[in-house]
């Protein structure tokens, strides 16, 4: 009975962990319902997964854990999300101009989806992903280089933070580790927030991509206040009440 037990245990927390890479998102009731178990059981298998650094439990369910992560890792998470969220960026994109896209998998979800649009743009990138999909948009592509961050596949340092601000950008397109109605955005290295300040500075708007999983959370370090963004874009529905404690501070699309 004992190694029944263990198996069992073991299939439902690589299938909770297949629900957080596909989701972006643990839904406690709704995981308890998928996996034909009680939420109590489903609340043992997170408190287990997050003992083992698989994930973060949050009210409710687990988000991904707050940890640098590669850009391949980051990229297969909440792919459903990601692409609604480019669908609305895409509205916001300029025609011509200069624009700002962050290391973010979210952001590299936009660049792939910019394909055959009539867009005359200058492109810059702190990552060599994002670089690769913006040369395949056309108009021109700039890769933001300096000190290779290995855990995030993405290019920071003074000399990326010289570079990032060397161009005038109409927008910058960035994603967060978390976001919070009181402390704006956070990442979990502080060198990534270096990086997104400087785009910052450089651009006219900035717009905020991130999914729902990330709202109500902070992380290590804290980067954009609520005056630096311009629109917060989610995977929501505008109306929706979990968008309610951002109105007062930001666009919500």
């Amino acid at each position: 009975m004992a190694t029944t037990s263990t198996v069992d245990a073991e299939s439902r927390r690589e299938r909770l962990l297949d629900i957080l890479s596909a989701d972006g998102i643990i839904r406690l009731e709704a995981a308890a319902e998928r996996l034909g178990v009680s939420a109590m059981t489903v609340r043992r298998d997170l408190a287990d997964l997050e003992a083992e650094g698989q994930l973060r439990r949050v009210r409710g369910g687990a988000v991904p854990s707050l940890k640098p992560r590669s850009f391949v890792d980051r990229m297969s998470t909440g792919a459903e999300a990601k692409r609604i969220i480019a669908d609305k960026a895409l509205a916001l994109m300029p025609t011509s101009g200069a624009v700002a896209f962050d290391a973010s998998s979210t952001a590299g979800t936009v660049l792939s989806r910019m394909d055959g649009l009539d867009r005359d743009l200058t492109i810059a990138t702190n990552s060599y992903e994002n670089f690769q999909s913006a040369r395949r948009v056309g108009g021109t592509a700039v890769l933001i280089g300096g000190e290779a961050e290995e855990r995030t596949d993405s290019f920071v340092g003074l000399l990326a933070c010289q570079a990032a601000g060397s161009l005038h950008y109409s927008h910058f397109f960035t994603s967060a580790g978390a976001v919070d109605p009181e402390r704006g955005s956070s990442e979990v290295t502080l060198a990534e927030t270096q990086v997104k300040l400087a785009f910052v500075d450089a651009a006219d708007e900035t717009v905020l991509l991130v999914d729902s999983s990330k709202l109500g959370q902070r992380a290590l370090a804290r980067a954009l206040e609520w005056q630096r963004i311009s629109v917060l874009v989610t995977e929501l529905d505008p109306a929706d009440s979990r968008l309610d404690p951002y109105r007062e501070l930001v666009t919500v699309a």
